[in-house]
């Protein structure tokens, strides 16, 4: 008959393991459906805009965008941006064997990788070794020829693009060990209950390497389902590129309503004039009545057919609208200043913000509308699915060096 202080030691084991294994946010699927997320990125030695660009298969431009760096500054593409520079990275948030997570970035061996080396260092810790192991059905992790094209999965989530029924981008983000679920919270702009909420936490005890599904406020664009860029969502205080570099959409400071016009980069693009008036994408006109504020404008509908489709529409608002805000641009970046390399897309400020923005480099500069808002569905709710750590934590060495003096102490 089984040692009953045996059975013991291992129970005590098994639940020691569970409370010391980093969790990810798991979220449930059933279609194809697919949307626009953020991994929270933190670079690993100093590298090219492009070569991180690589390192996740995305468009360096939607890159610096994504950060609100500055695209017009010459040779942007080959800037070396410095180590332990924090990075928002756009991935593309697919529905894959009934989960979230994207399956469209591959890494290519070369001859010093292991793949704890991937998953820790070159990546982050955004994906364990067991993952790739199990995503790429490798027999012998030992051995990995140079040159291997490997599938790299990582985590995202979706949750129908909303946080309590507002447009919410999601950010995939690795706790580290200074962090506490409130000082994140707080660092990115929500609640400590809608933190809890989104990855149905029941404490607020986190550990390093958990991966926590992050809600960011965002601005919800309404294009058709055919556009090519249908759920195009941009995070406050970002920027994102669509219609072949031809369009830049911004989010924010003051409201949540997507505002796009012509991108810095346009070159050889379709027209961005709306037709019967001589307003180009982006442009606004008022006329102050004694009923209102006649508003006419010139948004942007989406890219279909490699056309960019401009739509004018007029209203009559109470006031008539000032200056378009931009989100601050900043300049490539090449140091890294310590309390800010985490920093989040800053909050929505009220519509009588006084503080000054950046206005992006472009061809037109025009004052703007408010854009019609988004009804989106309910909020999200997730789950926690524990994975091992590539590298486990110092708690989990205690606890097996304890199980194993504990079975020497047993006797037979």
């Amino acid at each position: 008959m089984p040692n009953p202080r045996f059975i013991t030691f291992i129970l005590i084991f098994i639940n020691v393991v569970a409370l010391v294994t980093p969790k990810s946010t798991i979220e449930p699927c059933s279609n194809s459906d697919s949307c626009n997320a953020l991994l929270a990125y933190t670079l690993y030695t100093d590298l090219k805009v492009s070569e991180v660009a690589s390192l996740f298969q995305i468009d360096p431009v939607a890159l610096l965008t994504a950060n609100a760096i500055d695209i017009s500054y010459p040779d942007v593409e080959n800037h070396i941006l410095p180590s332990q520079l924090f990075l928002k990275i756009p991935i593309t948030c697919s529905c894959v064997d009934g989960i979230r997570k994207s399956v469209s970035t591959h890494y290519k061996t070369r001859p010093s990788d292991t793949l704890s080396t991937i998953a820790d260092s070159i990546y982050a810790g955004l994906v364990s070794a067991d993952q790739i192991k199990e995503a790429n059905s490798i027999d012998d992790p030992s051995v990995l020829d140079v040159g291997q094209s490997l599938v790299v999965p990582l985590p995202c989530t979706c949750f129908n693009g909303t946080d309590n029924s507002l447009p919410a981008i999601y950010l995939s983000y690795v706790v580290k060990e200074v962090d506490t679920l409130a000082a994140i919270a707080a660092r990115y702009a929500t609640t400590l209950t809608d933190l809890m909420n989104v990855n149905a936490m029941g404490s607020v005890a986190i550990m390093a390497g958990d991966i926590l599904a992050v809600p960011l406020p965002a601005c919800a664009s309404k294009f058709p389902r055919y556009a090519f860029d249908f759920g195009l969502i941009v995070p406050n205080g970002s920027y994102a590129i669509s219609a072949s570099h031809c369009v830049q959409c911004s989010c924010g400071p003051g409201n949540l309503n997507l505002y796009c016009m012509p991108a810095s980069l346009a070159v050889s693009c379709s027209s961005m004039q709306c037709r019967n008036s001589n307003l180009m994408l982006g442009n606004v006109t008022w006329q102050q009545s004694s009923a209102g504020c006649k508003v006419t404008s010139c948004s942007y509908g989406g890219y279909v057919n490699g056309t960019i489709i401009a739509t004018l529409s007029t209203s009559l608002q109470p006031r008539c609208p000032g200056p378009q805000q931009f989100p601050p641009l900043v300049a490539p970046p090449t140091t890294v200043i310590r309390d800010s390399n985490f920093a989040p897309a800053p909050a929505p400020q009220s519509d009588g913000s006084s503080t000054p923005t950046s206005t992006p480099k472009t061809g037109v500069v025009p004052a703007t509308g408010s854009l019609p808002g988004l009804s989106p569905a309910s909020g999200p709710s997730g789950s926690i699915s524990a994975s091992f750590s590539a590298n486990p934590s110092s708690t989990l060495v205690i606890a097996a060096v304890l199980f194993l003096f504990a079975m020497a102490s047993i006797p037979l």
